[in-house]
């Protein structure tokens, strides 16, 4: 690397004029993406969660709650082969989950449905009422994948239910940054090969005096957001 090379990289002073990290948490971005605004965290987070998933050519996969995370989500597991049902309770994003390739969308008042029976299945919005719906659609011996963060308190489960049908529960948070790195260096590489295609999710861009204006927004989430950029 050189001065004035791009670069994704983790640090602990996002946003700030100087921030210092450590050379093995930073990933150079190819000359290719020099015009495309690149978050790499929340790219190696999606990554992540999929490689923790198991997805495989084929499979039933259902991903429960499309924001930026589950949208990404919909886009890697279509181009590993499976069959994605999306739930979200917003119409805007039920498109979104279209574009990205979704074969089928619902709503959350839809509830499972009566071809519940998933192979995999993502949670992917923190709440409770995702997680009811995400554990409810996970076939006997399928797995469910924790992605959303649960940061707002307890949650309850039907642990008599996944007993029974013997599930796999995997909590797909990272706090490894060796993972976190790799998972930012294999999103990086997905986009400069035309893997993968992030721009149709940034729904919003903010010069970064205006950044306290896209922290409301991410928090409110109205109608037409997904993910916003803060541009320097």
């Amino acid at each position: 690397m050189r001065v004035g090379d791009r670069v994704a990289f983790l640090c602990e002073r996002a946003f700030a004029e100087f921030a210092l990290a450590d050379q093995d948490a930073v990933v150079p971005l190819p000359a290719s993406l020099d015009r495309m605004p690149l978050p790499g965290e929340p790219l190696a987070c999606a990554v992540n969660v999929l490689n923790r998933s198991g997805i495989r050519d084929g499979e039933r996969v259902a991903v429960v709650g499309v924001g930026f995370l589950g949208a990404i989500a919909i886009a890697l597991a279509r181009a590993r082969g499976a069959a994605v049902t999306a739930w979200s309770r917003r119409p805007f994003a039920l498109e979104i989950a279209r574009e990205a390739g979704a074969d089928t969308t619902r709503t959350l008042d839809d509830g499972p449905g009566a071809d519940a029976a998933f192979d995999c299945v993502i949670e992917a919005a923190g709440e409770q009422r995702t997680l009811d719906l995400a554990a409810a659609l996970v076939r006997e011996r399928g797995r469910l994948i924790i992605a959303g963060y649960h940061q707002d308190g307890p949650r309850t489960i039907d642990l008599q239910s996944w007993n029974w049908r013997g599930i796999d529960v995997i909590n797909a948070h990272e706090r490894d940054p060796a993972t976190y790195v790799a998972g930012m260096r294999e999103g990086v590489d997905l986009v400069a090969r035309g893997a993968l295609d992030p721009r149709p999710f940034f729904t919003h861009a903010f010069p970064l005096d205006e950044i306290n204006t896209a922290f409301a927004m991410a928090a409110a989430r109205p109608d037409g957001f997904l993910k916003a950029l803060v541009l320097t």
